[in-house]
């Protein structure tokens, strides 16, 4: 075997003669991902007043096991907008890729000129997936785009791996469609409601819902990004921890643990 670094494993061409892999039938059919392997889950919007708030915890998941803790599924763009990262993580590396080439050839072309606001990064991802989707090569991801829109307002929506879009006054993907979403409903059920919440509020209600997800989501960790957008920027913070989160409670629930007679 050539083991010297850069053809480790492979038989040694002067002894053994030039590999022949035509035995492995390589004339099929491309085939591509099927299925993610490793994978995040939900992340949690809401808008208030002067703009969005936008949390996700720092767990990626290869399948049941916790696999790595510190993956941050939060990308700012250009300090204007965030975008939220839910499903396959090698997919969201490759969209971070992209997403930085994107960014410097912005801020190359028209330094001057504002650059792509919420709605247009979201409109602009959309169309990548959907034309990823068309090629029957996905990428298997539901994204949250927040920040502000052309007007200056709090822009929030959400596109999946088909390239479908809708917005709302909060959003969640994965499981906090269904834990989540109804806590955010209680404070924003439309548009108006959205409009009166304060920026203290808003980061009340989203630290609320990563407190429900950590407890009713298996696949969630109690380490998570947060970020406020407004008209000054994008406040990122990425190690916030649930505060007096324990399993402590458990033992006075009765049938769990080791029961004595």
């Amino acid at each position: 075997m050539d083991h010297r670094p850069q053809a480790w494993g492979r038989p040694r061409d002067d002894v053994y003669g030039a590999y022949d892999a035509t035995f492995m039938q390589q004339n099929g059919p491309t085939q591509h991902t099927q299925q993610p392997i490793v994978t995040g889950t939900s992340v949690v919007a809401i808008k208030f007043k002067e703009g969005v708030v936008i949390a996700a915890d720092n767990l990626a998941s290869y399948g049941s096991l916790a696999r790595f803790t510190d993956v941050k599924r939060l990308r700012p763009f250009a300090n204007t907008s965030v975008v939220g990262f839910s499903g396959d993580i090698s997919d969201m590396q490759y969209l971070d890729r992209h997403l930085t080439d994107l960014a410097l050839s912005e801020s190359y072309s028209s330094p001057d000129q504002p650059r792509l606001s919420a709605s247009n990064l979201h409109r602009y991802l959309s169309q990548l997936l959907y034309r990823r989707r068309s090629k029957f090569d996905p990428l298997w991801n539901h994204l949250l785009v927040a920040g502000l829109d052309d007007q200056g307002e709090p822009f929030l929506a959400a596109a999946d791996l088909l390239g479908t879009t809708y917005s709302a006054p909060s959003l969640s993907t994965g499981f906090g469609s269904m834990l989540a979403q109804p806590v955010m409903r209680k404070y924003a059920p439309d548009e108006e409601a959205a409009k009166k919440l304060t920026k203290e509020e808003a980061v009340n209600v989203i630290k609320e819902c990563m407190k429900v997800l950590y407890y009713r989501d298996a696949r969630s960790l109690d380490s998570y990004s947060i970020a406020v957008i407004t008209k000054d920027g994008v406040e990122l913070k990425e190690d916030e921890k649930l505060e007096e989160q324990s399993w402590a409670f458990a033992d006075r629930i009765k049938g769990y643990g080791t029961q004595t007679v």
